[in-house]
């Protein structure tokens, strides 16, 4: 017996927000959530609360079950329903648009299987077509919406021939088919309610992964991956298109990679997606990257950097010119950390541009340029061109080559505030990148302002966590002052962080500024661990050490500065 069984005799004759309220599938606060968002967009609050991710199939499904004394009916309750019953009566557009399925008849009544069975208007519209009772069933609208693609063609063919139809590749390389599948509502309602619950959620990636035998959604919360949905292997074709579509991209083409960006409205503010696909072994890989710029606030408070750290990087953004680095792997924030460095620089009296590739947010008052490789516009060619327009700062998206290095370096000296990003696992690291490239050690002890090296790690949730003792061997290899009582602390789980114990993330840094002593080493051809020492001994606090005192504060854990960092001290 089902929950909804279990509870029949409290949530029967109730509304389906009170059910869902005294079930505890969704509670006040959610409710009301869904009530705004509802009359913002005109869509009934059941279908917000799926799209925003707040309620599953299966909860909605059973609360309907309890409200109706019904059985939630499953696949193989279905499995020997062939061929829709009174089409001439209950047409195939009313049976989609209301997404109202007939069953079974017997005894002057007609089972009906009804997505909203509390629908009233569409009963009464079969009961007046058919001339009989209609007895209302449940399942999970998912199921429900594959019967009907499975039972009622299309004016061609059903959705499924057109996605994997019978004659395989060539209905794979039929762009107006995917077009056609792509424009019906299944697939637009699925890949918008993937979108939205994404972004009401907080995720910052949306990957679609086809396999063998499914098509799996996950998304990146903190920089974490999550399996949150799983689809028949079967839309593949349809939803890839859609999107395509809504990102402009060519979708007869599935053997070379595409990139490109959509635009949407979520909630009345607009939210831009980066579009990536590639082709894989059970086809094409879609990663939409989520820019939600009403989330994202340029702010030194934001990025969790140590104050010592901020007071040291504005210092360096404020000198008239040379180079500074941000440092560290993909995905670790360096572009973020440079944005709101340039958003806290005086704009009024400063030519700034950047060049970028791409451009993931836009800045006020600031001149920001997409690279081209297409056509040949490298980072190269517009830095070259840019020094004509004697821009006081540029920001260059990346460091990736010899000439590109050069030509900053050449930027720095004639006066220019160069910022840029380098891939390398520390701060020091940064100087024998650059010596690699081909950069000379005079010309960059006479350019390097200053490197910032840094590691995203998961904040804590502090609705959840729960503090303990410093172990002895870390007090010891580390000489805390125990009559401080140093307590670390530990992630457990609840309903504001998904039961991860962690929500948001923040950097942990260290910065590197040149000494005379650093100058030196430098010049003799040191590596990049003497740097790294003679930097500790100029007053350097290393990324583990930053992120060690982090995980003392009680906003992350030992566990992710040890992840994010390795232990390396």
């Amino acid at each position: 017996m089902n929950e909804g069984y279990a509870r029949l005799g409290i949530v029967s004759n109730m509304t389906l927000e009170e059910a869902l309220a005294v079930r505890g599938v969704c509670d006040a606060r959610v409710l009301e959530r869904g009530r705004i968002v509802s009359v913002e967009t005109g869509q009934d609050i059941s279908a917000v609360l799926l799209q925003l991710g707040l309620l599953t199939e299966t909860d909605l499904a059973e609360t309907y079950s309890a409200i109706l004394g019904r059985t939630v009916l499953d696949g193989s309750d279905l499995a020997g329903i062939e061929r829709p019953l009174r089409p001439e009566q209950v047409g195939a557009h009313f049976v989609r648009a209301a997404r109202a399925l007939p069953l079974v008849e017997g005894e002057g009544a007609l089972s009906v299987l009804m997505a909203d069975p509390l629908d009233d208007f569409v009963a009464e519209a079969i009961e007046a077509a058919t001339g009989m009772r209609v007895q209302r069933e449940v399942a999970r609208i998912s199921l429900i919406e594959a019967m009907i693609e499975r039972l009622y063609e299309n004016p061609d063919e059903t959705a499924e021939e057109a996605a994997n139809g019978e004659d395989g590749d060539q209905s794979e390389d039929d762009a107006d088919r995917l077009k056609d599948l792509a424009s019906e509502a299944p697939i637009i309602r699925l890949v918008n309610q993937i979108v939205f619950r994404a972004v009401e959620t907080g995720a910052s990636d949306i990957h679609i992964e086809p396999g063998e035998n499914r098509l799996a959604v996950r998304f990146r919360y903190d920089g974490v991956l999550q399996e949150v949905d799983s689809q028949n292997v079967r839309v593949t074709s349809a939803l890839i298109s859609r999107i395509k579509i809504m990102a402009r991209l060519d979708i007869a083409e599935r053997r070379l990679p595409q990139d490109g960006r959509i635009k949407l409205a979520v909630r009345g503010h607009d939210v831009d997606f980066r579009v990536s696909i590639v082709p894989g072994l059970h086809g094409e890989i879609v990663v939409l990257r989520v820019l939600d710029r009403s989330v994202v606030r340029f702010e030194y408070e934001r990025l969790g950097l140590a104050d010592a750290v901020v007071v040291a990087f504005r210092d360096v953004l404020d000198l008239p010119n040379g180079i500074v680095l941000v440092t560290g792997p993909t995905g670790s924030g360096k572009t973020t950390t440079l944005y709101t460095g340039l958003t806290g620089m005086n704009v009024s009296d400063r030519n700034v541009v950047t060049i970028e590739d791409p451009i993931e947010y836009q800045l006020a008052g600031i001149n920001q340029i997409q690279v081209r490789a297409g056509i040949g516009l490298s980072f190269a060619r517009l830095l070259r061109s840019l020094l004509r327009q004697d821009p006081d700062v540029i920001m260059v998206g990346e460091i990736r080559d010899i000439e590109t290095a050069q030509i900053a370096v050449q930027a720095a000296l004639t006066g220019h505030l160069v910022l840029s990003t380098l891939h390398t696992n520390s701060a020091a690291a940064a100087i024998t990148r650059l010596r690699d490239m081909g950069v000379e050690d005079y010309l960059l002890t006479a350019v390097l302002r200053g490197v910032l090296a840094q590691r995203l790690v998961r904040r804590l949730c502090v609705s959840c966590r729960v503090a303990e003792p410093v172990p002895e061997a870390l007090i010891t290899r580390f000489g805390f002052d125990q009559r401080e009582e140093p307590r670390l602390w530990r992630a457990t789980g609840c309903p504001h962080c998904r039961q991860t114990g962690y929500r948001g993330r923040l950097a942990i840094a260290e910065f590197l500024r040149p000494t005379p002593a650093l100058v030196q080493l430098i010049l003799s051809g040191a590596d990049s661990s003497a740097i790294e020492r003679q930097a500790v001994a100029d007053g350097m606090v290393t990324m583990f050490r930053a992120g060690l005192m982090a995980a003392l504060a009680g906003e992350t854990t030992i566990e992710e500065v040890g992840r994010a960092v390795g232990g390396e001290e």
